[in-house]
């Protein structure tokens, strides 16, 4: 799976973003999709993520803020981020999890988008 990932800017504290990330090639394995987020000297780290079945998972900083949705197609990935703090500032890259066996997984990135929150 190939995925690219788009919707990243700047905008001042309070304001909203809404990333996307379209996915090409076979979605026939797809587990499960997410978005992670890096910032510099930190390990990356996840932000919401959303099975084939719909189930979604946040991390505690964003609940509230952040919905993660797809497309009835599930080739594409959102992420609508409202009332963005400072600390929201990162890099964000769409992952997807293809599953292949009880123990068999892959995982595919996108590219990185840039969040820049200013206060």
């Amino acid at each position: 799976v190939q995925l690219q990932a788009s919707g990243g800017g700047m905008v001042q504290a309070g304001g909203s973003l809404r990333l996307s990330c379209a996915a090409e090639g076979s979605m026939r394995s797809v587990s499960s999709m997410g978005w992670w987020r890096q910032t510099p000297g930190k390990e990356r780290e996840l932000v919401a993520s959303i099975t084939t079945s719909g189930i979604t998972n946040y991390a505690e900083p964003v609940k509230g803020r952040f919905t993660i949705s797809t497309n009835n197609a599930k080739r594409t990935m959102f992420l609508q981020m409202n009332s963005l703090k400072s600390e929201d500032k990162a890099v964000y890259y769409c992952h997807v999890e293809e599953r292949f066996g009880p123990d068999t997984y892959e995982d595919s990135w996108g590219h990185g988008t840039l969040v820049t929150v200013s206060s």
